[in-house]
């Protein structure tokens, strides 16, 4: 599914396309998302002009002077830019318009994804005021990781996809974060040292901006914003490696379910 480093390459991707335009109109040919579309969605959209495209977790948040369209991708979703006259495809639900040459399109094969109308101060909303701390922002410290590592029983790995403890490390870049760290997933979060933390924190922060930097990660539906897949795939060292040899040290890798996600490790290389 799309992670954090895939919400932001698509931010990033139509921000140029539409901020400062404002929505002519909305056509939505599909409700039933993750949550209903609201039936009063295209009326709230029209002639707002869009003034910024940010980012809360997995969230895109497109704000107007009236409101924020929170989007969320979900498992399969994607946002993109395309001209009025482009073909229809079976899971294109959403189109926001802004001019024949530029329409926001919101294509989800599995209809995990959601797009809600949101006014008054966004980060109150009930999807985005119990989340963590973004892995990319001066606030994710070694300190804060360690305190709140203390006394968690729970293996590293389901700790740092807590999004209540650090928001948009999914699965894919926790396994990567952790095999860099040399930090094995099965780990309980409270046994982690203070250098343990301070070696996941740097970890986290490069795995995620190295994969935004190139586009993020290709896997199954993922497609960013101008319609290209992403390509971080071809750097990934232990997911989706389960019994090929390790980067490293050429053993071959291990793989579990863990909280009932695919986990590959080295026990080589993480301890």
């Amino acid at each position: 599914m799309p992670e954090l480093p895939e919400v932001e390459t698509t931010g990033r991707g139509i921000s140029p396309h539409i901020i400062g335009k404002t929505i002519e109109n909305v056509i939505v040919r599909q409700r039933q998302l993750r949550w209903l579309i609201s039936p009063d969605f295209e009326i709230n959209l029209q002639r707002e002009t869009v003034e910024s495209v940010e980012r809360r977790a997995k969230y895109l948040l497109i704000k107007t002077q009236n409101g924020t369209l929170i989007a969320h991708l979900g498992m399969s979703g994607n946002l993109r830019i395309v001209k009025m006259d482009a073909p229809i495809g079976k899971h294109d639900h959403v189109d926001i318009i802004f001019d024949a040459d530029t329409v926001l399109r919101f294509n989800d094969q599995r209809r995990f994804g959601a797009l809600v109308w949101a006014t008054g101060d966004v980060m109150k909303h009930p999807l985005l005021r119990d989340l963590g701390v973004e892995p990319l922002s001066a606030d994710f410290t070694t300190s804060q990781l360690y305190h709140l590592a203390r006394g968690r029983r729970v293996p590293v790995k389901t700790f740092l996809m807590n999004g209540k403890i650090v928001v948009g490390v999914g699965n894919i870049y926790a396994n990567e974060a952790l095999f860099m760290a040399a930090i094995l997933p099965t780990r309980h979060a409270g046994d982690l040292s203070l250098m343990d933390c301070e070696k996941l924190v740097a970890c986290i922060r490069e795995v995620l901006a190295r994969a935004i930097e190139q586009g993020g990660t290709t896997l199954r539906d993922f497609v960013n914003a101008d319609g290209k897949a992403g390509y971080f795939q071809q750097q990934l060292h232990v997911y989706g490696r389960g019994k090929l040899p390790c980067t490293q040290c050429a053993q071959p890798l291990q793989e579990i379910r863990l909280a009932n996600r695919s986990t590959v490790f080295c026990v080589q290389c993480q301890r």
